[in-house]
Protein backbone atom coordinates (compact mmCIF):
# COMPACT_ATOMS: atom_id res chain seq x y z
CA UNK A 1 0.00 0.00 0.00
CA UNK A 2 1.29 3.39 -1.08
CA UNK A 3 0.32 6.89 -1.47
CA UNK A 4 -0.31 6.97 -4.94
CA UNK A 5 -2.83 4.44 -3.94
CA UNK A 6 -4.32 6.28 -1.19
CA UNK A 7 -5.25 8.73 -3.69
CA UNK A 8 -6.57 6.71 -6.19
CA UNK A 9 -8.65 5.18 -3.30
CA UNK A 10 -9.86 9.32 -2.15
CA UNK A 11 -10.55 9.68 -5.66
CA UNK A 12 -13.11 7.00 -6.04
CA UNK A 13 -14.96 7.51 -2.89
CA UNK A 14 -15.28 11.19 -3.66
CA UNK A 15 -16.29 10.66 -7.20
CA UNK A 16 -17.97 7.38 -6.78
CA UNK A 17 -16.79 6.52 -10.85
CA UNK A 18 -13.46 5.14 -11.86
CA UNK A 19 -13.98 7.44 -14.98
CA UNK A 20 -13.95 10.75 -12.93
CA UNK A 21 -11.29 9.34 -10.60
CA UNK A 22 -9.21 8.58 -13.38
CA UNK A 23 -9.54 11.99 -14.87
CA UNK A 24 -8.71 13.73 -11.44
CA UNK A 25 -5.59 11.91 -11.08
CA UNK A 26 -4.20 12.00 -14.15
CA UNK A 27 -4.70 8.07 -15.52
CA UNK A 28 -6.17 5.51 -17.14
CA UNK A 29 -9.34 4.18 -15.93
CA UNK A 30 -8.22 0.50 -16.68
CA UNK A 31 -5.23 1.61 -13.75
CA UNK A 32 -7.02 3.55 -11.63
CA UNK A 33 -9.37 -0.60 -11.58
CA UNK A 34 -6.43 -2.12 -11.19
CA UNK A 35 -5.13 -0.23 -8.22
CA UNK A 36 -8.44 -0.54 -6.57
CA UNK A 37 -8.19 -4.37 -6.86
CA UNK A 38 -4.76 -4.60 -5.43
CA UNK A 39 -5.65 -2.00 -2.48
CA UNK A 40 -8.66 -4.44 -1.80
CA UNK A 41 -6.03 -7.72 -2.56
CA UNK A 42 -3.90 -6.50 0.04
CA UNK A 43 -6.24 -5.60 2.72
CA UNK A 44 -8.84 -8.72 2.28
CA UNK A 45 -11.65 -7.17 1.68
CA UNK A 46 -13.92 -5.25 -0.78
CA UNK A 47 -13.72 -1.40 -0.49
CA UNK A 48 -16.67 -1.03 -2.74
CA UNK A 49 -19.94 -2.59 -3.83
CA UNK A 50 -19.98 -2.32 -7.87
CA UNK A 51 -23.57 -1.14 -9.35
CA UNK A 52 -22.67 -0.67 -13.03
CA UNK A 53 -20.43 1.88 -13.66
CA UNK A 54 -21.15 3.69 -9.93
CA UNK A 55 -18.98 2.71 -7.10
CA UNK A 56 -20.25 3.15 -3.35
CA UNK A 57 -18.40 2.60 -0.32
CA UNK A 58 -18.81 -0.80 1.65
CA UNK A 59 -18.69 -0.47 5.45
CA UNK A 60 -14.96 -1.53 5.28
CA UNK A 61 -14.48 0.84 2.61
CA UNK A 62 -16.19 3.56 4.95
CA UNK A 63 -13.87 2.41 7.89
CA UNK A 64 -10.89 2.04 6.17
CA UNK A 65 -11.68 6.27 4.30
CA UNK A 66 -11.03 7.18 7.53
CA UNK A 67 -7.58 6.30 7.35
CA UNK A 68 -6.65 7.02 4.02
CA UNK A 69 -7.89 10.57 4.85
CA UNK A 70 -5.10 10.81 8.02
CA UNK A 71 -2.54 9.27 5.77
CA UNK A 72 -3.43 11.87 2.76
CA UNK A 73 -2.83 14.75 5.44
CA UNK A 74 0.13 13.32 7.59
CA UNK A 75 1.81 13.00 3.70
CA UNK A 76 0.90 16.41 2.72
CA UNK A 77 2.06 17.84 6.35
CA UNK A 78 5.08 15.96 5.73
CA UNK A 79 5.97 17.77 2.03
CA UNK A 80 5.39 20.76 3.66
CA UNK A 81 7.66 20.68 6.11
CA UNK A 82 10.24 20.42 4.29
CA UNK A 83 9.63 22.63 1.37
CA UNK A 84 12.55 25.66 2.00
CA UNK A 85 9.63 28.28 0.34
CA UNK A 86 6.89 29.55 2.75
CA UNK A 87 3.83 31.09 0.34
CA UNK A 88 2.16 34.16 1.72
CA UNK A 89 0.60 36.89 0.57
CA UNK A 90 -3.33 36.96 0.15
CA UNK A 91 -5.76 34.56 -1.95
CA UNK A 92 -8.85 35.56 -3.13
CA UNK A 93 -11.30 32.33 -3.21
CA UNK A 94 -14.77 32.87 -4.29
CA UNK A 95 -17.60 29.97 -3.11
CA UNK A 96 -20.87 29.28 -3.34
CA UNK A 97 -22.70 29.57 0.08
CA UNK A 98 -23.60 26.08 0.45
CA UNK A 99 -19.71 24.77 -0.56
CA UNK A 100 -18.70 27.42 2.22
CA UNK A 101 -20.98 25.40 5.02
CA UNK A 102 -21.20 21.88 3.76
CA UNK A 103 -17.53 21.41 2.13
CA UNK A 104 -15.06 24.22 3.22
CA UNK A 105 -14.70 23.76 6.90
CA UNK A 106 -12.08 21.13 7.56
CA UNK A 107 -10.21 22.36 4.45
CA UNK A 108 -10.09 26.07 5.83
CA UNK A 109 -9.34 25.06 8.99
CA UNK A 110 -6.50 22.75 7.80
CA UNK A 111 -5.05 25.30 5.29
CA UNK A 112 -4.90 27.91 8.15
CA UNK A 113 -2.66 25.67 10.59
CA UNK A 114 -0.55 24.79 7.52
CA UNK A 115 -0.08 28.29 5.92
CA UNK A 116 -0.31 30.67 8.47
CA UNK A 117 1.36 33.47 6.28
CA UNK A 118 -1.28 33.53 3.75
CA UNK A 119 -4.19 35.37 4.13
CA UNK A 120 -7.32 33.50 2.54
CA UNK A 121 -10.22 36.16 1.71
CA UNK A 122 -13.36 34.05 1.08
CA UNK A 123 -16.34 35.66 -1.07
CA UNK A 124 -19.74 34.18 -1.63
CA UNK A 125 -21.56 34.46 -4.40
CA UNK A 126 -23.80 32.42 -7.30
CA UNK A 127 -21.54 30.50 -9.77
CA UNK A 128 -22.34 33.01 -13.06
CA UNK A 129 -21.03 35.97 -10.83
CA UNK A 130 -17.96 34.09 -9.32
CA UNK A 131 -16.45 32.91 -12.32
CA UNK A 132 -16.77 36.71 -14.11
CA UNK A 133 -14.52 37.75 -11.35
CA UNK A 134 -12.16 35.10 -12.03
CA UNK A 135 -12.24 36.28 -15.23
CA UNK A 136 -12.01 39.92 -14.00
CA UNK A 137 -9.22 39.57 -11.68
CA UNK A 138 -11.16 40.10 -8.61
CA UNK A 139 -10.64 36.75 -7.68
CA UNK A 140 -8.14 34.34 -7.78
CA UNK A 141 -9.97 30.97 -8.03
CA UNK A 142 -13.22 29.95 -6.93
CA UNK A 143 -15.70 26.83 -6.72
CA UNK A 144 -18.50 26.54 -8.42
CA UNK A 145 -21.27 24.41 -9.71
CA UNK A 146 -21.08 23.51 -13.31
CA UNK A 147 -23.72 23.71 -15.30
CA UNK A 148 -25.16 19.76 -16.78
CA UNK A 149 -24.33 19.85 -20.23
CA UNK A 150 -27.58 20.43 -21.83
CA UNK A 151 -27.56 23.88 -20.24
CA UNK A 152 -24.17 25.06 -21.28
CA UNK A 153 -26.01 23.98 -24.74
CA UNK A 154 -28.54 26.45 -24.09
CA UNK A 155 -26.11 28.99 -22.59
CA UNK A 156 -23.61 29.86 -25.26
CA UNK A 157 -22.36 33.11 -22.73
CA UNK A 158 -21.65 30.82 -19.81
CA UNK A 159 -20.04 28.36 -21.66
CA UNK A 160 -17.41 30.57 -23.50
CA UNK A 161 -16.45 32.15 -20.11
CA UNK A 162 -15.53 28.80 -18.48
CA UNK A 163 -13.55 27.89 -21.77
CA UNK A 164 -11.13 30.49 -20.90
CA UNK A 165 -10.97 29.02 -17.35
CA UNK A 166 -9.50 26.15 -16.07
CA UNK A 167 -11.50 23.98 -14.26
CA UNK A 168 -10.93 20.89 -12.30
CA UNK A 169 -13.91 18.50 -10.10
CA UNK A 170 -13.53 18.69 -6.63
CA UNK A 171 -16.82 16.53 -5.59
CA UNK A 172 -20.12 15.83 -6.99
CA UNK A 173 -23.60 17.27 -4.39
CA UNK A 174 -26.87 15.29 -4.79
CA UNK A 175 -29.39 18.53 -5.66
CA UNK A 176 -32.80 17.97 -4.33
CA UNK A 177 -36.45 19.83 -4.06
CA UNK A 178 -37.32 19.86 -0.62
CA UNK A 179 -41.23 19.47 -0.62
CA UNK A 180 -43.87 20.80 2.09
CA UNK A 181 -44.27 18.35 5.17
CA UNK A 182 -47.33 15.91 3.86
CA UNK A 183 -46.79 16.57 0.18
CA UNK A 184 -47.39 13.10 -1.77
CA UNK A 185 -44.18 12.21 -3.95
CA UNK A 186 -43.42 13.01 -7.50
CA UNK A 187 -42.52 11.93 -10.52
CA UNK A 188 -42.24 15.42 -12.44
CA UNK A 189 -43.05 19.51 -11.93
CA UNK A 190 -46.67 18.21 -12.62
CA UNK A 191 -47.47 16.42 -9.30
CA UNK A 192 -46.51 19.47 -7.40
CA UNK A 193 -49.02 20.53 -5.25
CA UNK A 194 -47.48 24.17 -4.69
CA UNK A 195 -47.29 27.57 -6.29
CA UNK A 196 -43.80 28.21 -6.38
CA UNK A 197 -40.11 27.19 -6.36
CA UNK A 198 -38.08 28.93 -3.58
CA UNK A 199 -34.25 29.57 -4.74
CA UNK A 200 -31.38 32.03 -4.57
CA UNK A 201 -30.44 34.67 -6.87
CA UNK A 202 -30.69 33.87 -10.56
CA UNK A 203 -26.83 33.27 -11.45
CA UNK A 204 -27.46 30.36 -8.72
CA UNK A 205 -26.37 27.34 -11.08
CA UNK A 206 -28.46 25.32 -8.51
CA UNK A 207 -31.61 27.40 -9.00
CA UNK A 208 -31.45 27.36 -12.99
CA UNK A 209 -31.63 23.41 -13.11
CA UNK A 210 -34.42 23.46 -11.03
CA UNK A 211 -35.83 26.15 -12.84
CA UNK A 212 -35.52 24.09 -16.08
CA UNK A 213 -36.96 20.70 -14.44
CA UNK A 214 -39.81 23.05 -14.00
CA UNK A 215 -40.83 24.04 -17.21
CA UNK A 216 -43.32 21.12 -17.50
CA UNK A 217 -45.30 23.14 -15.09
CA UNK A 218 -46.87 26.65 -16.27
CA UNK A 219 -48.33 27.50 -13.26
CA UNK A 220 -44.92 27.53 -10.64
CA UNK A 221 -43.25 30.64 -10.92
CA UNK A 222 -39.91 31.28 -8.42
CA UNK A 223 -39.63 33.05 -5.54
CA UNK A 224 -36.03 34.62 -5.00
CA UNK A 225 -34.88 34.29 -1.46
CA UNK A 226 -31.53 35.39 0.05
CA UNK A 227 -30.18 32.12 2.10
CA UNK A 228 -31.02 28.63 2.46
CA UNK A 229 -33.19 29.14 6.06
CA UNK A 230 -35.24 31.19 4.56
CA UNK A 231 -35.72 28.84 1.27
CA UNK A 232 -36.78 25.91 4.03
CA UNK A 233 -38.87 28.66 6.22
CA UNK A 234 -40.41 29.22 3.23
CA UNK A 235 -41.35 25.20 2.18
CA UNK A 236 -42.85 25.35 5.69
CA UNK A 237 -45.37 27.45 4.87
CA UNK A 238 -46.74 24.88 2.22
CA UNK A 239 -46.66 27.19 -0.43
CA UNK A 240 -43.31 26.72 -2.02
CA UNK A 241 -41.00 23.89 -2.69
CA UNK A 242 -37.23 24.75 -2.35
CA UNK A 243 -33.96 23.49 -4.38
CA UNK A 244 -30.83 23.14 -2.49
CA UNK A 245 -28.08 20.53 -2.19
CA UNK A 246 -28.75 17.35 -0.08
CA UNK A 247 -25.52 18.17 2.04
CA UNK A 248 -27.13 21.62 2.86
CA UNK A 249 -30.05 20.16 4.31
CA UNK A 250 -28.41 17.69 6.17
CA UNK A 251 -26.27 19.74 8.27
CA UNK A 252 -29.43 22.35 8.84
CA UNK A 253 -31.20 20.07 11.49
CA UNK A 254 -34.60 21.29 10.29
CA UNK A 255 -37.15 20.33 13.21
CA UNK A 256 -39.67 19.56 10.50
CA UNK A 257 -39.64 16.08 8.50
CA UNK A 258 -39.76 16.98 4.77
CA UNK A 259 -39.89 14.98 1.64
CA UNK A 260 -37.37 15.40 -0.98
CA UNK A 261 -37.09 14.63 -4.33
CA UNK A 262 -34.09 14.27 -6.38
CA UNK A 263 -32.79 16.67 -9.05
CA UNK A 264 -29.99 16.11 -10.64
CA UNK A 265 -25.96 14.74 -9.84
CA UNK A 266 -24.17 18.24 -9.67
CA UNK A 267 -20.16 18.83 -10.31
CA UNK A 268 -18.72 21.33 -8.12
CA UNK A 269 -15.72 22.90 -10.21
CA UNK A 270 -12.59 23.99 -8.84
CA UNK A 271 -11.73 27.43 -11.47
CA UNK A 272 -8.54 29.37 -12.35
CA UNK A 273 -7.54 31.24 -14.79
CA UNK A 274 -4.49 29.31 -17.10
CA UNK A 275 -0.97 30.24 -16.80
CA UNK A 276 -1.97 32.21 -13.58
CA UNK A 277 -1.12 30.14 -10.49
CA UNK A 278 0.61 31.65 -7.24
CA UNK A 279 2.58 29.42 -4.66
CA UNK A 280 -0.57 29.96 -2.55
CA UNK A 281 -2.91 28.95 -5.07
CA UNK A 282 -1.12 25.75 -5.14
CA UNK A 283 -1.12 24.55 -1.46
CA UNK A 284 -4.80 25.64 -1.71
CA UNK A 285 -5.25 23.45 -4.16
CA UNK A 286 -2.89 20.48 -2.75
CA UNK A 287 -5.11 20.86 0.59
CA UNK A 288 -8.08 20.25 -1.13
CA UNK A 289 -6.88 17.73 -3.13
CA UNK A 290 -5.98 16.14 0.23
CA UNK A 291 -9.29 16.88 1.65
CA UNK A 292 -12.02 16.27 -1.09
CA UNK A 293 -12.23 12.31 -0.25
CA UNK A 294 -13.14 12.93 3.67
CA UNK A 295 -16.37 12.75 4.83
CA UNK A 296 -16.96 16.45 5.09
CA UNK A 297 -15.58 16.82 1.33
CA UNK A 298 -17.11 13.47 -0.24
CA UNK A 299 -20.89 14.14 -1.54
Amino acid sequence: MDLSSIEIFLAVAADRSVTKAAKAVGRVPSNVTTRIQQLEDYLGVLLFSRDGKKMTLTREGETFLTYADRLAALALEARQAVRPMRPSGTLRVGTMESTAASRLPAALSRFNQMWPDVSLQLSLGASRDLARDVLREALDCALIARPPGTMLDEDAGFEAELMELEAEPVFVEDLVLVLPPGHPSIRSAADLRVGSLAALEPGCTYRRIAESWARKSSALHTTELGSYHAILASVATGNAAGVMPKSVLDLMHWPVASPTHPLAKVETILIYRKSDRSGAFDVFHEVLEASKGSRLMAS
